[in-house]
C-alpha cells in the first residue's frame, strides 16, 4: 500500500510537475531553431542556396573578369594604332617636310651663290632643289590625307599656297640670275631682293606652319601614350585583382564542396580554378608586354625620330645661314647671330658668341652611358638610357661619329668666317663649297641615327600589333568553357542534394 503524503494543515498542496521533453533520433520534440540576425539574415540559409549563389558569385566575377580584360585590350590596341599608324606617321611625315623645306631654301641660296662658276656646282643645287621641292609635295599631301581634324587639313592647305608663293619668287630671283652672269660670289642687289622676300617667306611663314602640323601630332601622340599606357598598366591591376578574388571564391568552392559532400575533388571545378589561372597569368603578362611595346614605340623610337628629324632640319637650316651670310652681306650679321642660335640649339655649350662656341665644341664630347656634359638636341639623344649588355653599341658608335662629323662643320665654319673677316671673300666662297662633303658626311650619320630608331620603333610596332591579336576571340571562349566548367562540376551536386531529399 502507498503511503500518499498529505500537506499539512493551512498549507496548500504542491503543483504537479510535468515530465521533462525527450529529444533524440527518437524524442518526441524538436528545440526550435534560433532565427539568424543582422548580415547572416542575407546568406541562404540551404545547401543547395549557398551551391547557387556561389555559383552566380563565379559567374559574376567571370564575366568582370573577362569585360576588364577586354577593355585594357583595346586601349592597348588604340595606343598602337594611334602611335604607330596615325599621328605617329603624320609626325614623322612633317618631320621630313620640315627638312624638305630647309635644304629648299639653302640649296637656292646656293645656286645663287655660285652663279656660273664653272664645276657645275649651280646645276647641283637646282636639281637638289627640284628634289626637294617634289618630297615637300608628296609629304605635303601624305599630311593632308593622314589629318583628321579640320584645322589640320586647313593647315596644310595653307602650307600649300605658300609653297607655291615661295617657288614663284625663287623662279623669279633665279630667272634674273641667269639674266645677269656673275662669278661665284654674291649677286646682283635685285637678285638679292627677291631672294629675301623667298627666305623670309619660308622663315616667317613655311617653317612656322610645318612645325604647327609636327607640334599638334606630337601632342596627340604624347597624351594618346600618357592615356592608353596607363590604362593598360590599370587594366593588367585589374586583372590581377578581378583574377585573385575569382580564384579565391574557386577555391572556396572546391572546399565548401568537399567538405559538404565528401567529394574529395570536384575535377571540372578544378579545371575551371587552373583556366582561370592560365587566363589571369597570360592576360597579364600579355598587357605588361604591350605597355612595354607602347614605351619602345614612343620613347626609344619616335621620340628620338622626332627630336633627329628636327635635328637634322635646323643643321641644314644653319648651313644654308652659312651661304646667305656670304649671299647677302647686308644681313651679315643677323645670319651670324641666327647661325649661333641654331648650333646651340643642336648641341648646346655656354658661349656668348660664336668664336666662344666654336673653341667650346672643338673640346672633348665624350660622353657615359646615359648621360651626356652637353645639351641640346644632340645632348638629349646622348643622355637617352641605352639597353645594351655591353659599352659599345651601334647606337654609341653612330652617335659619336655624329659629334666627330659636328666638330668638323663647326671648324669648317670658323674657317670660312676668319677668310671673310681677313677680307678673303672670294677664298671664304671656296671654302664653303669644300666643306659641304664634311656637312654631307654629318648629315648622314644622322640619317644612321635615324635608321636605328626607326627600326626600333617599327619592330615595338609590329610587336604591339601581334601582342593582342587573337585576343578578342581568346576571352569569349575562354569565359564560356571556364563557365562551362564550373555549370558542369556543381549540377551533379546539386542533383545529389534533390535525390536525398
Amino acid at each position: 500500500m502507498t503511503a500518499v503524503q498529505h500537506a499539512p494543515p493551512g498549507h496548500p498542496a504542491p503543483a504537479a510537475q510535468a515530465p521533462p521533453a525527450r529529444h533524440g533520433p527518437g524524442g518526441l520534440g524538436r528545440a526550435p531553431d534560433t532565427p539568424p540576425s543582422g548580415a547572416a539574415r542575407l546568406l541562404p540559409r540551404t545547401v543547395a542556396g549557398r551551391v547557387r549563389t556561389l555559383t552566380a558569385l563565379t559567374l559574376v566575377l567571370l564575366v568582370v573578369l573577362i569585360g576588364v580584360a577586354w577593355a585594357a585590350i583595346a586601349n592597348a590596341r588604340e595606343g598602337v594604332r594611334v602611335i604607330g599608324h596615325d599621328a605617329g606617321p603624320q609626325v614623322v611625315a612633317t618631320g621630313d617636310l620640315y627638312f624638305q623645306l630647309t635644304d629648299m631654301d639653302a640649296q637656292l641660296a646656293n645656286a645663287l651663290l655660285i652663279g656660273d662658276a664653272p664645276g657645275g656646282g649651280r646645276d647641283q643645287a637646282l636639281a637638289r632643289y627640284d628634289q626637294n621641292r617634289r618630297k615637300a609635295g608628296d609629304a605635303l599631301l601624305k599630311a593632308a590625307k593622314l589629318a583628321d581634324e579640320a584645322t589640320e587639313n586647313n593647315t596644310a592647305r595653307d602650307l600649300l599656297d605658300a609653297l607655291a608663293r615661295y617657288e614663284r619668287l625663287a623662279g623669279q630671283a633665279l630667272l634674273l640670275d641667269r639674266q645677269s652672269p656673275h662669278a661665284s660670289g654674291p649677286p646682283s642687289q635685285k637678285v638679292v631682293d627677291l631672294y629675301r622676300q623667298a627666305t623670309d617667306l619660308m622663315k616667317l611663314d613655311l617653317l612656322p606652319k610645318a612645325y604647327n602640323l609636327t607640334l599638334d601630332n606630337g601632342t596627340l601622340v604624347r597624351h594618346t601614350y600618357e592615356e592608353k599606357r596607363s590604362a593598360v598598366l590599370l587594366g593588367r591591376s585589374a586583372i590581377l585583382i578581378t583574377g585573385l578574388v575569382l580564384l579565391a571564391v574557386l577555391a572556396g568552392f572546391q572546399l565548401f564542396l568537399a567538405r559538404r559532400f565528401r567529394r574529395l575533388l570536384n575535377v571540372p571545378l578544378a579545371l575551371a580554378t587552373l583556366g582561370t589561372l592560365v587566363l589571369v597569368a597570360t592576360g597579364a603578362l600579355m598587357l605588361s608586354k604591350q605597355a612595354d611595346h607602347l614605351r619602345q614605340a614612343k620613347e626609344e623610337g619616335f621620340d628620338s625620330i622626332l627630336a633627329l628629324s628636327r635635328t637634322r632640319a635646323i643643321s641644314n637650316s644653319a648651313n644654308a645661314d652659312e651661304t646667305r651670310f656670304l649671299l647677302d652681306p647686308g644681313r651679315a650679321d643677323a645670319y651670324e647671330q641666327v647661325y649661333l642660335s641654331k648650333s646651340q640649339t643642336v648641341l648646346y655649350l655656354k658661349a656668348g658668341n660664336l668664336t666662344q662656341y666654336n673653341a667650346a665644341v672643338q673640346k672633348d664630347l665624350s660622353f657615359g652611358r646615359g648621360r651626356a656634359p652637353f645639351l641640346g638636341f644632340l645632348g638629349t639623344e646622348a643622355s637617352r638610357p641605352i639597353e645594351a649588355s655591353g659599352p659599345e653599341t651601334e647606337l654609341v658608335d653612330v652617335m659619336r661619329r655624329v659629334l666627330a662629323d659636328y666638330q668638323k662643320v663647326q671648324a669648317n665654319d670658323r674657317r670660312m668666317r676668319d677668310l671673310v673677316n681677313g677680307d678673303k671673300r672670294d677664298q671664304a666662297v671656296a671654302a664653303r663649297g669644300a666643306a659641304a662633303a664634311d656637312f654631307a658626311r654629318y648629315d648622314r650619320s644622322l640619317q644612321d641615327l635615324v635608321r636605328i630608331h626607326r627600326t626600333a620603333f617599327d619592330k615595338a610596332v609590329e610587336d604591339g600589333d601581334g601582342g593582342t591579336s587573337g585576343w578578342y576571340a581568346v576571352l569569349p571562349i575562354a569565359g564560356v568553357v571556364i563557365a562551362a566548367l564550373v555549370l558542369i562540376g556543381v549540377r551533379p551536386r546539386l542533383a545529389e542534394y534533390r535525390w536525398s531529399k
